[in-house]
């Protein structure tokens, strides 16, 4: 979280803008504004609360709606006057019904970090029960074996022009790449490097 003896108040007469963020996709949801008392608030109920410039008194986002943000974490800027509020949405954030008050549209990609983080936490963790830990404990080839089964059903997918089957194909090609990378040792950020490494800048591809 953040250092609160730290943050400076002066700019906007009491107040810190707080723009909020989707934890799960990083995408920007809202901008609200916080004094003491709303900071100290969300970071007490864990619900983000903001300070009402126009009705001068503290509100918590969701408390008509019920499209509560809980709080995930909060960043600070280099300054120490604007804060960056990282949330998990119970609904649509915005007064329209729209997901983000920008106009910004959901998006998943990030998940796919998230999954990766997960499958590599098996490896070490091996809970029982677990197809993942399954998988690890029969070893290499087994993965490897199972990459090649998947990569082919895809293909046979694909050739089949079945669109729900290439979907769940292609998922379960990405698991199981994902469990042989884990497996090797190779984080999915080093397979993002470089793709972007060869295909910057994207114009000129």
């Amino acid at each position: 979280m953040i250092d609160k003896s730290k943050l400076n108040y002066g700019k906007l007469g009491g107040l810190l803008p707080a723009i909020i963020v989707d934890n799960d996709t990083d995408a920007v949801l809202m901008l609200g504004f916080m004094n003491t008392e709303a900071l100290e608030q969300t970071l007490t109920t864990k619900k983000v609360t903001f300070f009402s410039r126009t009705k001068k008194k503290l509100w918590v986002k969701g408390e008509t709606s019920g499209n509560f943000l809980e709080l995930i974490d909060i960043k600070t800027d280099c300054d120490n006057d604007t804060l960056l509020v990282y949330a998990k949405p119970q609904g649509p954030t915005c007064h329209t019904g729209d997901y983000s008050c920008f106009g910004v549209k959901e998006n998943h990609s990030k998940f796919l970090l998230q999954l990766y983080s997960l499958i590599k936490s098996r490896k070490t963790e091996l809970p029982a029960g677990s197809y993942t830990t399954t998988l690890y404990q029969k070893g290499t080839n087994r993965i490897i074996q199972k990459v090649g089964e998947e990569a082919i059903e895809t293909v046979i997918a694909a050739k089949n022009r079945d669109r729900n089957e290439i979907i769940n194909e292609v998922s379960d090609l990405f698991y199981h790449l994902f469990v042989m990378l884990a497996e090797q040792d190779i984080e999915f950020d080093e397979i993002i490097d470089n793709l972007h490494s060869r295909n910057h800048p994207l114009e000129k591809k």
